[in-house]
């Protein structure tokens, strides 16, 4: 199987650096164990600097499990990090009906970005295939 270039490593360490939030992790399509890292400030922040070493790995494994189109993980992924409560990350992947939701609602008082944490690889993925 070919690996494709969806996820960047520069990306994943620019989120490693909220990642005692689990922000690298959910880039990368683990949100088990970025919710985990949510709760537990990144292993107590040990699981944080362990991963500063795994971020390649985790770089390898995503752009198997993933596919290009033409809506870009990266883009999509620093959208959502720093402007998720807008919808903008929404806005982008052509979701425009829930993107004027999440800029009403401050992404559904924040309960729609921990759902876009959980399931953006996904959307962009069905995004790309379709």
């Amino acid at each position: 199987m070919m690996q494709n270039d969806t996820h960047k490593k520069s990306i994943g360490y620019i989120l490693w650096i909220f990642g005692f939030l689990g922000a690298h992790r959910f880039y990368y399509g683990k949100p088990i164990s970025g919710t985990i890292y949510f709760f537990t400030f990144g292993l107590f922040f040990i699981g944080w600097i362990v991963d500063l070493f795994l971020i390649p790995g985790m770089e390898r494994e995503a752009g198997l499990r993933f596919s290009e189109g033409s809506v870009d993980y990266n883009i999509a992924w620093i959208l959502l990090t720093f402007l998720g409560a807008l919808g903008i990350h929404r806005f982008y992947i052509g979701k425009w009906g829930t993107g004027i939701i999440y800029l009403i609602t401050v992404g559904l008082l924040g309960i729609g970005v921990i759902y876009d944490f959980w399931t953006l690889n996904e959307q962009i993925h069905i995004a790309n295939v379709s």
